[in-house]
């Protein structure tokens, strides 16, 4: 999978706050609109899948569907990982936050169960 940074502006320059009580992201107006896009999509196809189960799809059309969608939002959360790491994850490591480590690893476990 290509994560398109080179064609898209990258999240790295505006990721997350480090204000550890209110932490929020900062994408620009053209990372949340590629997000939600990407989002939005996944939306349409959840809704296709639910289709495919009330036409009675074969049962293996309906999973190879589903893993369709499986893999579009696994693509969005790896570009937010990845501008959280070029960001918010070395913004806070010069800080001098080294705790964000363990967030960063529990993050990437999470990520490797599905």
């Amino acid at each position: 999978m290509s994560l398109d940074f080179d064609k898209e502006e990258s999240l790295a320059e505006e990721c997350c706050s480090s204000e550890v009580s209110d932490r929020k992201s900062h994408h620009s107006d053209k990372v949340k609109k590629n997000l939600v896009t990407r989002l939005n999509r996944i939306e349409g196809q959840i809704r296709g899948i639910k289709g495919l189960i009330e036409k009675d799809t074969y049962c293996d059309d309906v999973i190879t569907q589903i893993s369709a969608t499986q893999s579009a939002l696994n693509s969005v959360a790896k570009l937010l990982l990845e501008g959280h790491m070029k960001s918010c994850v070395v913004e806070r490591i010069q800080e001098g936050d080294l705790e964000v480590l363990d967030e960063v690893l529990l993050t990437v476990q999470k990520l490797m169960k599905k």
